[in-house]
């Protein structure tokens, strides 16, 4: 039976216990015992032991099965012509449950198509065991659940703790995938710096992981140049862009606009925000960059380079607009109007109550967005892979090329590698120092963002 259909099924069974508890739940208050809980908790609380134990088997077994089913096939004299454990053997029975589930429909090695057989049998076996268990714990939870319908019973409270403890769990996902991304990070970075001098990686100014000495690896991977050009493209060009046009936006529309004009021009603005990367990406290189060049060539630049750290700097800078727009606009609202009001009546003008008072009592609301906005910046990777270069250079000409951490990361994954060799691995390193510093951009801006709440609020 297909997930969807059991799914449906212990949907229609606790649906069915919901119904049930809740008229017997209501015959109770034609009685004179007293009623604890309303008849909808009662439901509830039957539905919840129909339908929690079925689904958490079934997470479990989802991780668990393809093992099983594997081992099933192995255990066939079939497989015994299988190679050693290694990548050949995992590729032959990759492609036998592929073509036993349908998903291809060609085999290279004839030994797959012999075991493909036998993948979907025990599949299916193991199919049928996962839906027997799955219902049995749903009339099993049901009929326990159903055996505390009583008036005496207070199953408000039952269902509230198990409604917390599904919210916990929720909660924690995001926890243990976080844990999960640190963990996987560290360990092959650890890898790579087994290989590699820490040293050699962070202050080395030589990057080229195509070409490797065995002797000497660190010397060709000296990531300098990679976290110049994230710096130079999204910290210094990007921003250059952003926080400017960022800045006099949210003080147009939170000083000068009217608010009819507010209430289109702002969801206009924020709009850029929901546009893909990728569209930002083609923008960048089909219609920026061959203008940067041609611009750079008519001011005798005449080895400008198409794939410049300019062109990739400035639309990331327009995405970024929305970013600082927010902060600022939230920022300058929040200021109280005490202060605007009190600078007017002293005789200041507009302009220098906005310079010399509104601007100075919400900057550390803005620097906090800012300091958002170059996170979010540094870390972007679809802008710079279509229009920044793969060349790693240490320069500060914006019409050069220019590469960065992101742009890097994509080429070391892509393609086929070999996840022992330090090329590979210097991929998680890269990703690990990215992460470190974005997580440093972030504390440092929610404390500043914090401190002015305090302040304000």
């Amino acid at each position: 039976m297909s997930a969807l259909a059991l799914a449906l099924i212990v949907a229609g069974l606790a649906l069915i216990g919901w119904l049930v508890a809740r008229a017997r739940a209501a015959a109770f208050r034609n009685g004179s015992q007293r009623f604890s809980s309303l008849p909808g908790h009662h439901g509830w609380y039957v539905a919840l032991w129909v339908i929690v134990p079925p689904l958490a088997f079934l997470a479990i077994w989802s991780a668990v099965s393809p093992a099983l089913v594997t081992e099933a096939v192995v255990a066939q004299p079939a497989a015994a012509a299988l190679p050693p454990p290694g990548f050949d053997r995992a590729s032959i029975l990759s492609e036998a449950r592929a073509l036993a589930e349908g998903r291809a429909y060609g085999a290279f090695n004839d030994l797959s198509a012999r075991l493909a057989p036998f993948y979907a049998v025990a599949q299916a076996r193991y199919d049928w065991i996962a839906t027997a268990a799955a219902l049995l714990l749903a009339f099993a939870g049901g009929g326990f659940a159903f055996t505390h319908v009583r008036p005496d019973f207070r199953a408000r409270t039952r269902v509230e703790r198990i409604v917390m403890g599904l919210l916990l769990a929720a909660s924690l996902i995001a926890i243990l995938t976080t844990i999960g991304i640190v963990a996987s990070l560290l360990y092959e970075a650890a890898r790579f710096f087994r290989m590699v001098p820490i040293g050699d990686f962070l202050f080395g100014t030589h990057w080229s992981p195509q070409v490797l000495d065995a002797r000497d690896p660190g010397a060709n991977l000296g990531a300098v140049p990679l976290f110049w050009g994230t710096f130079f493209i999204g910290a210094v060009i990007a921003m250059a862009v952003a926080i400017p046009f960022g800045l006099m936006s949210a003080v147009y529309l939170t000083q000068y606009a009217a608010p009819s004009v507010r209430r289109w021009m702002k969801p206009i603005l924020e709009v850029l925000a929901g546009v893909p990367t990728v569209v930002y990406g083609y923008f960048a290189a089909l219609t920026v960059a061959p203008a940067v060049r041609d611009v750079a060539v008519s001011l005798g630049v005449t080895w400008a380079s198409s794939e410049s750290a300019l062109a990739a700097g400035l639309v990331m800078g327009v995405m970024i607009i929305p970013f600082v727009s927010s902060m600022a606009d939230d920022s300058l609202n929040a200021v109280p109007s005490a202060m605007r009001d009190g600078s007017l009546a002293m005789g200041a003008t507009s302009s220098e109550t906005i310079r010399k008072v509104m601007i100075p009592a919400a900057l550390p609301g803005v620097v906090g967005g800012v300091l958002l906005a170059i996170s979010r910046a540094i870390g972007e990777t679809m802008i710079v892979v279509m229009a920044a270069s793969g060349v790693a250079t240490l320069t500060a000409n914006p019409f050069a090329s220019a590469t960065t951490v992101t742009r890097q990361i994509v080429d070391l994954l892509t393609g086929e590698a070999e996840f022992d060799s330090p090329k590979t691995l210097a991929a998680f390193a890269l990703g690990l120092t990215l992460f470190i510093v974005t997580l440093l951009l972030n504390i440092v801006a929610l404390t500043v963002v914090k401190r002015y709440r305090e302040a304000y609020e």
